[in-house]
């Protein structure tokens, strides 16, 4: 790893690198806008919004599962719920055959949550596709699954 070795650690071979930093900036800014759209909409954090999604795709699943599906540990995933269940946005009950494993279902208040959450992270993705001419946007995306494949190298 370059950065380990010292390359990166030099300002100015950072300055030297083609495009650095601008993926960041763009994740940093695209999560910034995420996160204060489903807090002032609806209330939840990016992690919560996650959880409910995952919650309203497959009712009751177990705590793991949504942790899995929001590629979280089971632990972080855990105070999520709990918050989630503060807040009457989930219930969790024991499994009726399973009775130390609990299932975890969205009330109604959370179903609301998700509405708003949704409606808003919606606008977010059609005001950042908008940007973008169709033809600009399969760019980006052919682009991006290259970053991915990129990172997934080694």
């Amino acid at each position: 790893m370059r950065w380990v070795q010292g390359v990166d650690r030099d300002p100015a071979a950072r300055r030297r690198t083609p495009g650095r930093g601008h993926q960041a900036r763009a994740e940093q800014a695209l999560s910034a806008a995420r996160s204060a759209a489903l807090r002032d909409a609806a209330g939840v954090t990016v992690a919560q919004y996650a959880a409910l999604s995952a919650l309203a795709d497959d009712p009751g699943i177990p705590g793991a599962a949504p942790a899995r599906a929001c590629l979280v540990t089971p632990q972080a995933m855990a105070a999520v719920l709990k918050h989630l269940e503060e807040c009457g946005l989930v219930v969790r009950t024991a499994h009726r055959w399973h009775r130390k494993m609990l299932e975890t279902r969205l009330t109604d208040a959370g179903r609301g949550a998700l509405r708003l959450a949704d409606e808003q992270a919606v606008r977010i993705e059609r005001r950042l596709a908008e940007e973008f001419a169709p033809e600009e946007r399969d760019a980006l995306r052919a682009l991006l699954a290259r970053c991915v494949t990129a990172i997934g190298r080694d």
